[in-house]
């Protein structure tokens, strides 16, 4: 069958053991194609040069064999095409973004401590240059591929909120938060957290914003929450 690039992409089966395989590849497939997770690894930090280098629409499935260190041939026993290697990536990057978020002890009782660790590691996290680019792609190409998208969306901002969330829910439990809907709070307080700051990086203006309007960002959504959903919300900051 012929792949994106107009080269012969060789079935899986095929592809093990195959002229095209690199050293040590050929026979990698044979106990459980795919399946190694170095390898897997190695593949996706080659398709995420590539990707955020060129885009998704320049990106060519040798090219990113080419960075990977990898045969095309090797490729394709881990990944059906471009759009299943992307969308690989896509939760990859998210996940290791939501690793990243929030890193709280939830026996903390200082709320306002708690939370505005939480808002600073979270928009330290989606301003890594890694997640703007991705954001940009996905973005570029949700239209086209809503599955993409979907995945992004889930793996990503549901996941962080879902995340928050049950840190939220251990304070109502505590009886330091007043909340109806945790999930609905979550995603206001991480809406609060980087309004004004991710938009101009998107954009490309400016290249990378103030510290000093982050900690702006994160302080004043924290405000903004306890008085919202602080137990007692007359004596919150």
């Amino acid at each position: 069958m012929m792949d994106r690039d107009g080269d012969i992409a060789l079935e899986p089966r095929q592809a093990i053991g195959s002229q095209e395989s690199a050293p040590g590849d050929a026979h990698e497939g044979a106990s459980g194609a795919g399946q190694d997770p170095e390898k897997r690894n190695q593949i996706l930090a080659g398709a995420r040069q590539v990707f955020f280098d060129r885009g998704f629409d320049a990106a060519s499935m040798g090219d990113i064999a080419r960075a990977a260190g990898v045969s095309k041939g090797t490729l394709y026993v881990y990944f059906e095409n471009k759009d299943d290697l992307f969308a690989e990536l896509v939760s990859s990057e998210c996940c290791e973004t939501a690793e990243r978020m929030f890193v709280v002890d939830p026996d903390e009782e200082d709320l306002e401590a708690a939370l505005t660790k939480i808002g600073r590691s979270f928009v330290a996290a989606i301003l890594r240059p890694s997640s703007i680019a991705l954001l940009r792609t996905v973005i570029a190409i949700s239209g086209k591929f809503p599955d993409v998208g979907r995945r992004f969306f889930e793996a990503g901002p549901c996941a962080g909120i879902s995340r928050l969330s049950v840190f939220l829910r251990i304070k109502v439990q505590q009886g330091l938060l007043d909340i109806e809907d945790v999930d609905q709070a979550a995603s206001q307080f991480l809406t609060l957290c980087k309004d004004g700051v991710t938009i101009p990086v998107l954009v490309g203006a400016p290249d990378a914003p103030d510290p000093a309007a982050v900690e702006k960002s994160v302080r004043g959504a924290v405000r903004v929450f306890l008085r919202a959903y602080g137990s007692d919300r007359r004596t919150a900051p």
